[in-house]
């Protein structure tokens, strides 16, 4: 027997009856802020896999939701200083996450308690519209569609203000990407790097790096239009101009951008006309010489269930990859964020985070964002005993299970074999050494026999897993080369 609010969940998460199901649920919902859980439920799963754990745990679990009325959804956040981080670090995930649970006519609107020391229904509080830092654009309009789009003055670029070269830090890992991206700032369409493709794990600057691109066109060629996107807001809006019988407005828009950015676009496969509409629009562009940039977190070559026409025209340009920074490096970003925020950390502590924290950048800041809001908001004492606990915390809530397709993967990018290549019978030594060292690492970071991880690798039987073993191992005493490709795998896969 389904509840009231089950029968009101599941109204809610089915998208494809639009405007029925919503009327089903004005019928059954008697109180708006019932319908408020409901979309704030659902938008935290969204977020919550958005973000790491540490940061949802301070930045979203005290959020509640309060009401929905008039396609605003209003929540409620514990203090000014609150309302004004979640505006400035997280308001483009709020809105695209309130566009893919709502829609995109959804807003949303804060309610700050002033003093919570008072009664529940004695509490104050003031009423703040979403979007007090808005993005250049405007996010929460839908993207404007128009028969010529040169007509259109103001447009939404969807690039964060936040993002710029001056405030991206550079180093070894990403060198290479870093010089390119700014020589297409520079001279967009002008280079070779056209397209740009970037490419590496979650969380090691890929988006900065591009909207840090578009930031600088837009303050240097100020005529040219630059549009920041997503595969998944770009097959979203696909998708409803086909609903809205406007695939000619959709295509004409997207052509008649001068910078176009579009970031994860690994997210395109097994969209097939999604695809092919991108085909025809990548080569309108290219053909008239605007500049295109591409971030994804896998090599071309590596890409799955992508048509071989666009990964061909992906490479047509520069292929720069960003690895891993190393322990100055993330010393150096821990530095510079901090200082962005006003918030001074003494080298011992950043050197510990440092040490501590290596899986990703973007870990870093939710490290570093943690640590500020308990010193900020729970009074606590700035220390290395308070760094200790929020890493213990993090580390925690991001330990997960490795898998082997995780390991073969990640070695394919890193030895740039292909998994076809890595799983079958050939024996030239480079395709070798891959395999050989995708088994090392399955061995030590999974659970599965040696008959299992034999098996994954062309049906290879347990006595060559473990002589492939034995060869990484006097590998790693004898090659600098190996010992060096081992080493930047084990960052991505150490559990700290």
């Amino acid at each position: 027997m389904f509840s009231k609010k089950d029968e009101l969940l599941e109204l809610t998460l089915d998208r494809e009856n639009g405007n029925k199901d919503k009327a089903k649920i004005a019928d059954n919902v008697e109180q708006s802020n019932s319908v408020a859980e409901v979309y704030w439920d659902k938008c935290r799963t969204v977020i919550k896999d958005n973000v790491s754990g540490q940061v949802f745990q301070t930045w979203f679990s005290p959020i509640k939701a309060l009401k929905y009325e008039d396609n605003t959804l209003t929540i409620s956040v514990p203090s000014q200083f609150f309302y004004e981080w979640i505006e400035e670090h997280y308001f483009p995930l709020l809105q695209k996450t309130l566009v893919q649970v709502i829609g995109e006519d959804a807003r949303l609107s804060y309610h700050i308690v002033v003093d919570e020391n008072l009664e529940k229904d004695q509490q104050k509080s003031i009423k703040l519209p979403g979007n007090k830092y808005p993005t250049r654009g405007n996010p929460q309009n839908q993207l404007p569609f128009a028969e010529n789009p040169y007509l259109n003055k103001e447009y939404p670029t969807f690039l964060n203000h936040r993002y710029t070269f001056e405030n991206f830090i550079k180093g070894d890992s990403n060198q290479m990407a870093s010089s390119a991206a700014f020589a297409v700032s520079q001279n967009p369409g002008g280079t070779k790097f056209n397209p740009l493709f970037i490419y590496g794990d979650t969380g090691l600057g890929k988006t900065h790096l591009v909207q840090a691109i578009g930031n600088k066109i837009v303050e240097k060629h100020r005529k040219l239009r630059v549009m920041y996107t997503t595969s998944e807001r770009f097959t979203m809006e696909f998708i409803n101009a086909i609903q809205l019988n406007k695939v000619n407005e959709f295509t004409n828009f997207y052509r008649s951008i001068d910078v176009l950015i579009v970031d994860d676009i690994q997210f395109l496969a097994g969209k097939e006309k999604t695809q092919d509409n991108f085909f025809h629009t990548f080569n309108a562009l290219h053909q008239a010489g605007k500049q295109i940039i591409l971030t994804s977190d896998k090599a071309p070559r590596a890409l799955s269930d992508v048509d071989t026409r666009l990964i061909s025209r992906f490479q047509w340009g520069l292929i720069a990859d960003i690895q891993s920074p190393d322990l100055e490096m993330r010393m150096a970003i821990l530095n510079q964020k901090s200082k962005d925020e006003g918030f001074e950390l003494p080298i011992e502590i950043v050197e510990y985070i440092a040490k501590n924290v290596v899986s990703s950048i973007r870990e870093l800041e939710g490290t570093l964002i943690s640590i500020i809001a308990k010193v900020t908001l729970d009074c606590r004492e700035l220390n290395l005993e308070l760094a200790k606990e929020v890493i213990n915390g993090v580390n925690f809530s991001s330990n997960r299970t490795i898998t082997i397709d995780d390991i073969k993967e990640a070695v394919s990018l890193q030895m740039n074999i292909s998994l076809e290549l890595m799983e079958s019978k050939s024996r030239k030594q480079e395709i070798a050494l891959a395999r050989q060292m995708a088994m090392f690492l399955a061995k030590k970071f999974t659970n599965l026999s040696l008959k299992s991880i034999g098996a994954s690798f062309g049906n290879r039987d347990h006595s060559t897993v473990l002589h492939s073993c034995q060869a990484i191992e006097n590998y790693l005493v004898t090659d600098k080369s190996v010992k060096a490709a081992y080493e930047t795998l084990l960052k991505k896969f150490q559990k700290t």
